[in-house]
């Protein structure tokens, strides 16, 4: 399975946001810098964030982005289905229906790995995160 290059962009820009600076606003253009991404296209990433409520949006020449939620709240699960939505990874293409032993796995298996990104909190790792990162 592999996620879209904008959940990347996502992650890497909450855990900054968490490690660096959860109360003061980070504008798009150093969140870009630090991903050598586009501003604009960090921008709508960022949008989606903000229609998660895991970050708003502050104007002004002081303005940016900064942390909505506590930061203890939010998991790598939130910002994937922030980004990626909450679709399955898979689904039987031969309409077997809630029946069908392999999207049965499949579902378990998805399930096993939400969780898992549920409870790994980004806050847990910006303990560990460097600025050069």
């Amino acid at each position: 399975m592999k996620y879209s290059k904008a959940t990347n962009y996502a992650l890497h820009t909450m855990l900054y946001l968490i490690a660096v600076s959860p109360d003061k606003p980070v504008g798009v253009q150093q969140l870009a810098d630090k991903q050598s991404v586009s501003p604009t296209y960090l921008s709508k990433i960022l949008t989606k964030l903000v229609k998660a409520g895991m970050i708003e949006s502050a104007s002004g020449a002081n303005g940016g982005y900064r942390l909505k939620r506590n930061q203890d709240d939010i998991s790598f699960l939130d910002v994937i289905h922030a980004i990626e939505g909450t679709a399955s990874l898979f689904e039987c293409s031969l309409n077997h229906g809630p029946e069908c032993l392999i999207q049965q796995v499949m579902v378990q298996a998805e399930g096993m790995m939400e969780q898992h990104l549920k409870d790994t909190k980004l806050s847990a790792l910006a303990e560990k995160f460097t600025v050069a990162q």
